[in-house]
């Protein structure tokens, strides 16, 4: 089957060569288990591209006769009825769901996994598990519903449909209340969701689940959105989920950044030219001086600087902003003839600056969170409920350079920046739409602010 990208090229005029190479860049693909036991199967999806290679079954079943290897469809004749014929129309709409969705997510950075293919193949096939009639009394009958109904959701903010990312957010808070249902032996009604139900699923998310603070937070802020919508349409819902005490926790995170003088020792380290390390050294340079997301930093090129500024559209935020090149952004592109580093993708970035990080020597014992496995008290790695290693973001004492991802660009910019400038051009340059999410970013600590008091008193008084 043809990629959608590719196949738009072949009509505007590119050549099969050309072609080719866009099919190798990601293709969706679909097959049958022909040695299944079951007759009829499960038709499969299979999307590959560069650096995935990514495999999950649909709901369409089709019998094993019925199916075309070559065509990848199930076979049409004259006397095919109306059911395989929109079966066929139905895989078409979900490869060209698979390829647009892609091409968003990919450019925000989004990892694409065999997870990420499932829950849209789940979020294309629209089926809510349990009756509408469950879901005028069952939270999660209708929280399933609600995250369905989200794909066609707006935000009250921009105006934009909702992203994927949202509606998935949606689904496994859904999914986790289901499991915590399980763990009770009962489902839950509208109206048993008190300070009690409140209580028992932060236990249980917190025990069994090993959630962080913030994660568990954020089911609960959404318990309370699919409360309040329920409410909204008529139904009747205990009012406990307005008191004060059912709470959404949450946790300050000890994120770290890199100061003026760390970076600098960063841009002095000597690295082999154009090797991996001075590559992600040189990207991450260019990110604590511009403050750009990972998914608009990476995809910069030369066309993009014009008279000492970068020019650029946040991808997220769709907001223009200008940024003027810093002198050690304007080395590094007079070291590569005017053009930014070598590409490399966001997974390669998170992996190299740690390594850059370490050969620089931020080996300094820090607090900070990072992913870990979870492991038993025999040393084995925990399962989840479908048998997956479990990993949980956790605090602790790390080496620095352990805790260095891509987002350190964003809070290094802002909080160097922090107190030397207004707050509203560096939001303007960051992107933030709002002060409480730029304050998020800034890191400096009490000392820190202490030191600049004590310098501007003796500057004062010399």
């Amino acid at each position: 089957m043809l990629h959608r990208a590719a196949q738009l090229y072949i009509n505007f005029g590119g050549n099969t060569g050309e072609m080719n190479y866009l099919c190798n860049m990601a293709t969706v693909n679909f097959r049958i288990d022909l040695k299944a036991k079951n007759d009829p199967t499960k038709i499969y999806v299979r999307f590959k591209g560069r650096d995935f290679d990514c495999e999950a079954p649909t709901e369409f079943l089709v019998s094993k006769k019925d199916w075309s290897v070559s065509k990848q469809k199930i076979k049409t004749t004259f006397s095919s009825d109306d059911t395989r014929n929109n079966i066929n129309k139905e895989l078409k709409n979900l490869e060209t769901e698979i390829i647009d969705q892609f091409n968003e997510d990919n450019h925000q950075g989004i990892k694409i996994s065999t997870k990420w293919l499932k829950d849209l193949i789940k979020l294309f096939h629209n089926k809510p598990s349990s009756s509408d009639g469950d879901s005028k009394i069952f939270l999660t009958s209708f929280s399933d519903k609600f995250a369905i109904e989200a794909k066609n959701r707006t935000s009250v903010r921009t105006g934009k449909k909702l992203d994927i990312r949202t509606i998935q957010d949606y689904q496994n808070s859904s999914n986790k209340i289901k499991s915590f249902e399980s763990y009770k032996g009962k489902k839950t009604k509208f109206e048993a969701v008190d300070l009690i139900f409140h209580g028992e699923l932060i236990d249980y998310l917190r025990s069994i689940q090993l959630l962080g603070e913030n994660t568990i937070g954020g089911i609960i802020d959404n318990v309370k959105a699919f409360l309040r919508e329920a409410e909204k349409m008529g139904y009747k819902v205990n009012q406990s989920y307005k008191s004060r005490t059912f709470y959404s926790p949450s946790l300050k995170t000890n994120d770290i950044y890199f100061d003026e003088d760390e970076i600098l020792k960063l841009k002095n380290h000597n690295f082999e030219f154009d090797g991996y390390l001075d590559n992600a050294r040189d990207w991450l340079i260019i990110g604590v001086w511009t403050g750009l997301r990972v998914s608009d930093l990476l995809p910069l090129t030369k066309k993009e600087v014009k008279n000492g500024f970068i020019d650029n559209t946040n991808f997220k935020t769709d907001i223009p902003v200008t940024i003027p090149l810093h002198p050690q952004v304007k080395e590094i592109l007079n070291k590569r003839n005017g053009n930014f580093p070598r590409n490399i993708s966001d997974q390669n970035f998170n992996d190299y600056i740690k390594d850059v990080a370490e050969n620089v020597g931020f080996v300094e014992m820090v607090k900070g969170s990072k992913m870990t496995l979870i492991k038993d008290d025999k040393g084995e790695a925990k399962l989840d409920e479908n048998g997956k290693k479990i990993h949980r973001k956790l605090s602790g004492i790390f080496h620095k350079y352990e805790l260095v991802t891509s987002h350190i660009c964003r809070r290094s910019f802002a909080t160097n920046l922090y107190g030397k400038i207004d707050t509203l051009t560096i939001m303007k340059i960051t992107g933030h739409t709002t002060e409480k999410q730029f304050l998020d970013y800034i890191k400096t600590t009490p000392k820190h602010h202490a030191e600049k008091l004590s310098k501007l008193w003796g500057e004062m008084y010399k």
